[in-house]
């Protein structure tokens, strides 16, 4: 894959979470602070406090204040479903261009073998072509006429060049056979690497419309999670007696701000004291680390899908660590692709520099540490394990990239030093 454009990203929060409104008891719990862009498009605590004074200015807020309600929730799930659809569009044109690269290069080696074939023949053609040039057969024609009294040896070998000379066209036949299976064989795999420009592009195009969909989603969400608890507390205080609602509100807006600083501290913690060494940990002399702990579960190469059951190939190696457990960054590189990836569910994609790109997908929901744009080191957290996507249980799908084309990660990273 090639890079997306850069962007800054906000960490994806996990909604259900993100605009929780509990009032019971006089308390009352809420997460995302009101920025004055987002409150100026939605009612103040005093338009609500006027809108009492009368009970048909109340009705027209309570009912201002459900249609924005219905309005936010409409817009989040619209965004959503936008950024599944695009992800997957990303997804089916990358694996259609994976399936093409590999057989593309099959067909390069099958063409290359069928040419070092033809060539073998050609020579072969060539040996008995200079042969049967030392033994012609005038020749033998000629000891004929000068020496009949060996007429009957000569005979034979006039036989045996005969012989000989069907065997030659066999050969000079079966060497032009093996030059045009190799010549058509040559022009198919060219036609294929031809091909694999506009499916490159194609891949890159669609990979770029689920990163601004995915953008446009968490907009939307943020917005849902920023407006939709204030709203909820107003349209309480409209609606009932409580007291204290919008100090209460303010409160559980400190509450959730608080936990959600500790709860980045204690994941920033243990991503800097996490080593493992099954994953992670210092970068080897060539740069890389083992992007996770974990057995490999599924290697790279053509299988019947767990998920679909259908044969397709499967462009990476998959490891099955616990649940949550951290994505490490292989190699340092810059993040091009944060976000939904269809069948790779939530996935990060890193430019390694030098042609080279990694992938990890199957993030958990909440999962990706890390924005488009952002500088990632060899050995950082940049997500944990999840089964989101096409996955039957929770692991890492990885991928290694040259030039976009997806190679076995396997020998890939054998040759830096790394088993996986």
């Amino acid at each position: 894959m090639s890079p997306a454009s850069a962007r800054p990203r906000p960490r994806r929060r996990v909604l259900a979470a993100a605009v929780a409104v509990v009032l019971s008891a006089g308390a009352l719990a809420a997460v995302g602070p009101v920025s004055a862009a987002s409150a100026a498009s939605y009612p103040s605590w005093s338009d609500v406090e006027q809108a009492k004074a009368s009970k048909d200015a109340q009705q027209a807020k309570v009912t201002e204040i459900t249609a924005l309600l219905q309005d936010l929730d409409a817009k989040a799930s619209a965004a959503q479903q936008a950024s599944e659809a695009a992800g997957t569009a990303y997804q089916t044109a990358q694996t259609k261009y994976d399936a093409a690269t590999l057989e593309q290069q099959t067909l390069q080696q099958q063409a290359d073998e069928a040419d070092r074939t033809a060539k073998r023949s050609e020579a072969q053609a060539g040996q008995l072509a200079a042969q049967l040039g030392r033994a012609s057969a005038n020749d033998v024609t000629t000891d004929i006429l000068t020496h009949p009294s060996d007429s009957g040896d000569l005979l034979y070998e006039l036989g045996a060049m005969s012989k000989l000379t069907e065997q030659a066209d066999g050969i000079y036949s079966q060497a032009s056979q093996d030059r045009g299976v190799a010549q058509g064989l040559a022009d198919r795999a060219q036609q294929a690497k031809e091909a694999l420009g506009a499916l490159a592009d194609a891949a890159q195009a669609k990979m770029q419309a689920a990163q601004d969909a995915a953008d446009r989603a968490q907009s939307a969400v943020d917005a849902q999670a920023d407006n939709k608890a204030r709203l909820e507390a107003q349209l309480e205080l409209l609606t009932t007696n409580a007291k204290d609602v919008e100090a209460q509100y303010d409160k559980g807006v400190a509450a959730a701000k608080a936990a959600e600083a500790a709860r980045a501290a204690a994941a920033a913690k243990a991503a800097a004291t996490s080593q493992g060494g099954s994953g992670g940990g210092a970068p080897n002399s060539s740069g890389w680390v083992r992007p996770s702990g974990g057995y490999q579960t599924s290697p790279y190469g053509y299988r019947v899908d767990p998920y679909t059951h259908y044969r397709a190939l499967h462009a990476g190696v998959d490891l099955a660590p616990a649940c949550y457990a951290p994505i490490y960054a292989a190699h340092s590189g810059t993040v091009t692709f944060a976000a939904n990836g269809g069948g790779y569910g939530n996935e990060v994609v890193l430019d390694n520099g030098g042609g080279i790109s990694t992938a990890y997908g199957h993030i958990v929901d909440g999962g990706i540490l890390v924005s488009v744009g952002q500088h990632v080191e060899a050995g950082q957290q940049i997500a944990k394990i999840g089964s989101t996507g096409w996955s039957t249980g929770c692991h890492l799908h990885f991928e290694t990239r040259v030039n976009g084309s997806a190679v076995d990660p396997v020998p890939f990273m054998a040759a830096r030093g790394i088993s996986v």
